[in-house]
């Protein structure tokens, strides 16, 4: 075979590779892991045990099916008891009654930690996967499947893992019409024109990805927000949203433009010291909140390239900001107040 012809065949070939790995999967590929590896350490992993089935279990159950089955060259099946050596054990010991046995130490795992384990649990060797939370027992889950692509060792595991950091968010600059600021990627995955009754099966995928690496919230729309995100309909196509994502831990924010109450709400000022002003925010939280219990909070920029805000009225930042952060604090939402904050018309800020 001569050179040229070697070369178009070698090209071929790899054009076909590209093809096949477009990136979508991320770090969550699961491809099969090598013979040599299986040899050692298959026997830690040859069954799933879940005794729970609340969506965040189901969640984490799910993402161990998809990726031990496609890691390990067979399907992994699911059972809600122990029959063989190498089953994962997984659940929260408040409703598995098999992890709650073991009175494993979780107070250092907090509300998002997760622990695992390998252990002897009714006479066969176990991995457990569990924490205070769902949340907890899905992180779990990643992480011991990232051990198996990273080909670590899991025949002895005893980690306790917990996040350092409270609110770990991806803020989003998309746009109602789909568009996205600085949007380098393409279009927005949101879309609103088909929800609520339609969910974009990326918008999945987008929450497996995040979960992957602990992030708990999204802010999903452009800073510089539209009014329309904070009207009723809107708001529905919101909570569908976060139905979908709250099995995968995370809270969806929105960004808040500070003239709402003008733009969408009839009055004729949007001062944050003004009764009716508050009132009127008041009553939107106590909607979203209705629609979304696990509402994250508000996202503001204010006063900032040409952005409304307190100081439209003489009032500070702190104004506007405390005065949102009153009316979600009933409901354990935060105000994040964009501080990238500068008039043109000041020449120093």
């Amino acid at each position: 075979m001569n050179v040229l012809i070697r070369a178009i065949l070698l090209s071929l070939l790899l054009a076909g590779t590209a093809r096949a790995e477009d990136g979508y999967d991320l770090w969550l590929r699961y491809r099969p892991v090598e013979h040599a590896w299986l040899k050692r350490y298959l026997p830690a992993a040859t069954e799933i045990v879940a005794e729970e089935r609340s969506p965040g279990i189901l969640a984490a159950r799910g993402e161990l099916e998809r990726g031990l089955s496609g890691m390990l060259w067979h399907a992994v099946p699911v059972r809600r008891e122990i029959s063989e050596d190498g089953a994962v054990v997984i659940g929260t010991p408040a409703k598995s009654r098999l992890i709650a046995a073991l009175h494993l130490p979780l107070s250092r795992a907090g509300n998002e930690g997760f622990l695992l384990r390998s252990t002897v649990l009714k006479g066969r060797n176990v991995t457990i996967i569990t924490g205070n939370t769902d949340v907890g027992v899905l992180y779990g889950a990643f992480a011991f499947l990232r051990l198996i692509q990273t080909r670590q060792p899991i025949e002895h595991l005893n980690i306790v893992s917990a996040p350092k950091i409270e609110l770990r968010i991806l803020d989003h600059w998309d746009n109602l019409d789909g568009s996205v600021d600085r949007g380098y990627a393409g279009r927005s995955i949101w879309h609103w024109s088909d929800l609520p009754e339609k969910l974009d099966p990326r918008t999945i995928d987008y929450a497996r990805a995040n979960a992957s690496i602990g992030i708990n919230g999204a802010a999903l729309n452009n800073v510089n927000a539209d009014p329309a995100i904070l009207t009723g309909p809107y708001l529905e196509k919101v909570a569908a949203l976060a139905d979908l994502f709250r099995p995968y831990g995370i809270r969806v924010y929105l960004s808040a433009r500070f003239s709402a109450p003008i733009d969408i709400g009839g009055l004729k000022t949007a001062d944050p010291l003004d009764p009716q002003v508050i009132a009127w925010w008041k009553a939107k939280a106590d909607e979203i909140y209705r629609l979304i219990p696990d509402f994250g909070g508000f996202l503001v920029k204010a006063n900032s390239e040409g952005q409304p805000g307190p100081q439209d009225y003489h009032r500070t930042h702190a104004d506007g900001a405390n005065m949102l952060a009153d009316v979600l604090k009933p409901h354990g939402g935060i105000v994040m107040w964009r501080a990238f904050v500068y008039s043109s018309a000041v020449p120093e800020d």
